[in-house]
């Protein structure tokens, strides 16, 4: 067999400290001892300290806890596997051995991609052309993460792998236990597999020995089609360059690279990337300036520090740790993929120069416009109005804003027009303006709005929405007619449409607001009264015959009428727009509450995590992001104190402080963003109202930190008890708990929850 062993038996001792070793079976490892954090992360009362970056990566959250810096386009971590749904993010806690470590991720997504510029050291030279398993055994009790770090040992390798973040550039450290060579795997073929298919199409690649530098470009085919362009550079010369056989299906190399060791057995690598070109590649590595590994990691936690500081809660450890660890998934994403100059490759495949050198990627808005967008308006600020003119710069080249993007490119993935209520929701709370003062052109969005809401898409594929003729003619989409999920779809459309028409409202185009707040009423016609749920009909009006109300349909695992949930679930979608016509067509505020209470006691079927059955209370599936809105909908209800009681109970069951201490996908943050959210007592339940719907604080009290200095102070009384009656007022100004304006929380004052007595 080909050797693929790459340990060498050499004495250790002093090498490295108490970093180096023998364990059973002469393995050479390197003890669980990484090197101290700096003391930002040892001032224990500073939110970042909080932060484990190891919650979610056990199950199905799909998170990944490598090196990052808030937004940033490269993100270095562990890849255990290379495709299948549970390493989407290439990681899974209980894995026990690792592929290498790539420098792009996608963390808390539920479709693997990206993965580019694998990279896997060994100590000695042990490996050959003939090697066929690169892959390292994994020392799990040495593994570290905080926010812009992360590190462990692999101890057949003999060495210490280190990971840290800059926006543009990754940067990775290999500390060797022993000897004066070692060698590094440079697998440019790899990345996360969304298919079974070979991902890459074309690559051309370029070695320096001498200066220690590895470029090219790499074009492929998974989820997206994309093209990355990458620059590495090694702080060494290299020496022997091997080129691996390559397997069928492999268009890019994997390169075998022998090294020598200088005295501290240390080697850093860079690696920075670009959508465009290596010019933009070597620009980004060279605008990075060349600060020590200690002074890269620094500089993330400290941008980390600055990010998670806007918020500080009265808790316990353990809230604290929740908490923090929420926040900090809420900002690794939408990534900033535009280069040092600011250009950037947009969703067809053209070079574009983005308006204040900011273009974001990485949006799931189908999950995230729910309360990731929301939140960032209130602690991000400065960073809506790039996100914004991101979608917009979409729309110039692509025709209609986008729906899920992944490195600059269209995925066509989810339903709906999620971008609609993003905007709508960011021109609510005062961004943009009709000179650009704001960041970005309000009627520029208004008509980017209308566009995707009612042209034609005939570039779309065959299952995504193309044209708006069934809809404009039924008012729905008829199941048969539309190729699944109609009535989910329905919905969904009406959740855009209602933003249509709250920003034709906000700049006075009344007809505008009128014809797409006519359109977005069309769920009304999908409401069976006997069965109390929204029913798929056909185009004579005839409901779907037979109809489980409680059988789950997801389009890739068993098509129907609905996204990844059942009727019940999908039924208050409307209510993310008009939950006071919602109230009223159930019957009003008791029947509302009626309604909610059966969603809670129907029994929850065998859980399935691939139709979004998961974190099952009955019939409301926390586990995803249909049902995300559904706890505030008590506040529209005769009961109003079932919300934070039902709240606190979601909390409590669905998320924790370990690896598994996430209850189904994180979807980019918005699982994390809703624990934000309900540990606040606030959550954005009609994303596109610029208002928030109030509960109860999770905490005694909470400080944010808002837009010039001013500060938003959250207090509450001992919770309500069951049927006692709560009040709310900012600066003892009297507040409805159905509309809270972000306007007023954003000047900042207190926020106090009371008890009527």
């Amino acid at each position: 067999m080909p050797d693929t062993s790459c340990t060498r038996r050499v004495a250790t001792t002093g090498l490295l400290g108490s970093l180096a070793g023998w364990r059973s079976g002469d393995a050479l490892a390197l003890q669980a001892a990484p090197a101290p954090p700096p003391a930002l992360l040892q001032a224990r009362n500073r939110p970042a300290t909080w932060v484990d970056p190891f919650i979610g990566t056990d199950g199905t959250g799909h998170v990944t806890p490598g090196a990052a810096v808030p937004f940033g386009m490269v993100l270095p971590g562990p890849d255990h596997a290379d495709r299948g749904w549970s390493f989407s993010s290439g990681y899974q806690h209980r894995a026990t051995r690792v592929l290498g470590f790539s420098n792009t991720h996608i963390s808390g997504a539920g479709i693997p991609e990206l993965g580019d510029v694998l990279l896997m050291p060994c100590m000695g030279r042990r490996w050959r052309p003939a090697t066929t398993d690169f892959s390292a055994r994994v020392d799990k009790a040495s593994e570290r993460a905080h926010p812009g770090y992360y590190s462990v040992v692999l101890p057949d390798h003999g060495v210490r792998v280190e990971l840290a973040a800059q926006p543009r550039v990754a940067v990775q450290r290999y500390t060797f236990a022993a000897g004066d060579t070692a060698q590094l795997l440079v697998d440019l073929q790899h990345g996360l597999h969304f298919t079974d298919q070979p991902r890459v199409t074309a690559a051309t690649v370029q070695v320096d020995a001498a200066r220690g530098e590895i470029s090219g470009t790499v074009h492929s085919r998974n989820w997206v089609e994309r093209q990355m362009s990458f620059l590495l550079r090694l702080d060494r010369p290299i020496g022997r360059v091997q080129e691996l056989p390559r397997r069928p299906g492999d268009q890019a190399p994997r390169l075998l690279l022998d090294l020598e060791l200088g005295a501290t057995r240390m080697v850093v690598a860079r690696i920075a990337l670009s959508t465009v070109d290596v010019d933009g590649a070597r620009r980004n590595l060279e605008n990075a300036g060349r600060p020590t590994f200690q002074e890269v990691r620094a500089a993330a936690e400290q941008s980390w520090a600055a990010l998670l500081g806007r918020v500080q809660i009265d808790a316990d450890e353990r809230t604290r740790r929740i908490f923090q660890s929420a926040l900090y998934r809420t900002l690794l994403h939408p990534s900033d993929i535009a280069d040092a100059d600011g250009r950037v490759r947009g969703p067809r495949g053209q070079v574009l120069q983005a308006r204040g050198g900011r273009y974001y990627s990485t949006l799931s808005l189908w999950d995230t416009f729910r309360g990731v967008h929301p939140l960032l308006t209130l602690l991000v600020p400065e960073r809506v109005p790039g996100l914004m003119q991101s979608l917009l710069e979409h729309h110039r080249q692509q025709g209609y804003l986008p729906l899920w993007t992944a490195w600059g490119r269209e995925t066509w993935t989810m339903i709906g027009n999620p971008s609609l209520p993003v905007l709508a929701d960011a021109m609510a709370k005062g961004f943009g303006s009709i000179d650009q003062a704001g960041g970005f052109d309000a009627r520029e969005a208004l008509e980017a709005m209308v566009t995707t809401a009612s042209a034609d898409r005939p570039d779309a594929p065959e299952w995504a929405q193309r044209t708006w003729a069934l809809l404009d003619r039924h008012g729905y989409l008829p199941f048969d007619l539309e190729p699944g999920e109609s009535v989910s779809k329905t919905l969904e459309h009406g959740i855009g449409d209602d933003a249509v028409a709250r920003v034709a409202r906000l700049l006075g185009r009344a007809d505008l607001a009128r014809a797409f707040g006519a359109r977005a009423q069309g769920w009304r016609q999908l409401f069976d009264p006997a069965l109390r749920v929204m029913r798929a009909k056909d185009s004579r009006g005839r409901w779907r015959e037979p109809f489980d109300p409680l059988a789950a349909t997801s389009p890739m695992n068993n098509p129907g009428d609905y996204t990844e949930a059942n009727a019940w679930q999908y039924t208050a979608t409307p209510a993310l727009h008009d939950p006071e016509g919602f109230r009223e067509l159930l019957g009003g505020p008791r029947a509302l509450r009626e309604w909610l209470d059966t969603l809670l006691e129907l029994p929850a079927r065998v859980a399935d995590k691939q139709l979004g059955q998961e974190a099952m209370i009955g019939q409301l599936a926390h586990g995803n992001e249909p049902c995300h809105h559904v706890p505030w909908l008590y506040a529209w209800s005769d009961q109003p104190w079932k919300t934070p009681t039902l709240v606190r109970r979601i909390a409590q069951s669905f998320y924790g402080d370990g690896p598994g201490g996430l209850v189904g996908n994180d979807d980019c943050g918005q699982m994390s963003a809703w624990y934000v959210f309900a540990t606040l007592g606030l959550y954005p339940s009609v994303p596109a109202s610029g208002s928030y719907t109030a509960g109860w604080p999770m905490v005694k009290a909470a400080r944010l930190t808002l837009a010039g200095g001013r500060t938003l102070e959250i207090r509450a009384d001992t919770a309500p008890a069951a049927g006692q009656g709560t009040t709310l007022s900012l600066d003892g100004r009297p507040l409805s708990a159905l509309g809270v304006a972000h306007t007023a929380l954003a000047a900042g004052g207190e926020l106090r929850f009371g008890v009527r007595r």
